[in-house]
């Protein structure tokens, strides 16, 4: 797939914002100053690019501040992005199965996440393809935050990938615990401990099963939206020290 760079605007001196779109697949590129530098792979919900543009900036002029541009797709089914019937489907299978206070089932998780990674995967691939082209990207590169099933499928699946930071606030697959096994780059993971949309043990059981001989885990009280600043501060130092 082609990239085309659709705009830019400077954000402030050090930071270009450009929107992309690779085939149809919007994005945006955020770049400092300084050449050459890394990438990060800015992971996200589907909640749409548009709805998520704040706190994804936010974060590209935070690793701007160390070197490092970061980029972002479209996820599958998501913003402007046409729907898929089965995603939609399980999107309001659970969201009747909280309302009512019932557990999500296996069923429903599957369902979710896995045609989701199973899509998005090859997409953020081709976006790096694309990505690492452009003058002045250079690797190494991470990934940073998201649904956390897609960052560890491309943690097993793209080796250019040497780094993560993982938010563990998304529904998880057993599959994908297997998956987890065979993670062996560097992680940092963040927790919040009251999340009211993750089961705490399932994602202190999926930290266990990482492969990585280097993760941490970063657990923080609060609800899903309520990352402290320091935990940004955290992941930025990690990304710092295995992005040389």
């Amino acid at each position: 797939m082609a990239l085309r760079l659709t705009s830019e605007r400077r954000l402030d001196d050090d930071l270009l914002e450009r929107t992309f779109t690779l085939g149809e697949i919007p994005g945006f590129l955020w770049t400092p100053a300084s050449a050459p530098m890394p990438l990060i792979l800015l992971g996200h919900p589907p909640l749409g690019l548009r709805t998520m543009h704040p706190r994804l900036a936010a974060r590209a002029r935070r690793a701007a501040a160390d070197g490092f541009a970061t980029a972002a797709i479209e996820l599958p089914g998501s913003g402007d992005r046409p729907r898929r019937a089965a995603l939609e489907q399980a999107r309001a299978d659970l969201r009747r199965a909280m309302k009512a206070g019932e557990p999500v089932t296996d069923e429903i998780i599957d369902a979710l996440v896995l045609p989701l990674v199973g899509k998005a995967v090859p997409e953020w691939q081709a976006a790096l393809d694309a990505l690492l082209s452009l003058p002045g990207i250079d690797g190494p590169v991470g990934y940073s935050g998201g649904v956390i099933s897609l960052g560890i499928r491309l943690a097993v699946a793209e080796p250019r990938i040497v780094a993560a930071g993982l938010f563990a606030g998304s529904f998880v697959p057993r599959a994908m615990f297997e998956e987890a096994r065979r993670v062996t780059i560097p992680l940092h993971v963040l927790l919040q401990w009251d999340d009211e949309g993750n089961d705490r043990q399932a994602a202190l059981d999926l930290f266990d099963a990482f492969g990585s001989q280097e993760k941490s885990l970063h657990a923080h009280m609060g609800g899903h939206t309520g990352v402290p600043r320091c935990a940004g501060d955290a992941v930025a130092r990690f990304f710092v020290r295995h992005l040389p």
